[in-house]
């Protein structure tokens, strides 16, 4: 065993069938061969409330039911499931964590999360971050009937992906080397710890420096049509894997 997986951007959703599957395999997998799971953000492609029971929901839930019974699963949210919480971390056996989260696996440090809080040259995202975080803004949106909340998070994942389309690959929807040098320094300690998350869409391994200190920022692999990808961390460090249906 000695080994921990992290996933990040799987987006699924009853329109993802394969997707589902591979999500499906990889627990089958996985499950009673690995110390635990992080799952770093957009876990759902959309998350309207945990009063939400359709047939998609009640399947992911008995899944991770089953994983959770031998294999601890743990949960940040990111900027499409932040509705997500106690009441189907209680049905599915995940627990929550706050980010930016540190942890010390293998005697190595990692700081986890899902990303989008680096993007700040986004302003006008930002701002909507802030606000959506807002408990009271969450209990006036869960507040609504299921189905005026279901139309508004077809709105607000519309314009996103229409946001997303006209900019591209922009650096305005990437992390901001200012946003990550400050992380750093608030977790600075004798050695840096090696930085994890997802959201960019832009799988890749790279190397920075605070105060002439080297460390490691590992962007996850999102899941799209028939593939996807994780990161296995070890003694050894961190492994970079990719899947296929």
């Amino acid at each position: 065993m000695n080994t921990t997986i992290f996933i990040s951007d799987l987006h699924l959703s009853e329109q993802t069938p394969p997707l589902n599957k591979l999500f499906q395999r990889c627990l089958q997998q996985w499950q009673g061969n690995i110390d635990a799971l992080y799952i770093l953000g957009d876990f759902f492609d959309v998350w309207i409330g945990d009063d939400d029971d359709s047939d998609f929901i009640r399947t992911i839930k008995k899944e991770l039911k089953e994983f959770t019974a031998s294999t601890p699963v743990y949960f940040i949210h990111g900027n499409r499931d932040f509705l997500l919480g106690e009441k189907f971390s209680a049905e599915s056996g995940i627990q929550l964590l706050n980010a930016p989260q540190q942890i010390n696996l293998y005697g190595h440090d990692y700081i986890i999360m899902h990303g989008d809080e680096l993007c700040t040259d986004d302003v006008a995202y930002q701002q909507f971050r802030m606000q959506s975080r807002n408990p009271l803004w969450q209990m006036a949106v869960l507040s609504k009937p299921i189905a005026e909340r279901r139309l508004l998070a077809g709105q607000i994942r519309q314009m996103s992906e229409t946001r997303k389309n006209n900019e591209g690959k922009s650096e305005i929807s990437d992390v901001t080397e200012s946003a990550i040098q400050q992380l750093m320094e608030n977790h600075a300690q004798d050695s840096l710890p090696t930085l994890i998350h997802g959201h960019t869409h832009r799988p890749a391994v790279h190397e920075s420096k605070l105060n002439n200190q080297l460390f490691k920022r590992y962007v996850i692999q999102d899941w799209a049509e028939n593939y996807g990808g994780y990161l296995a961390v070890d003694a050894n460090g961190v492994h970079v894997h990719e899947l296929k249906l």
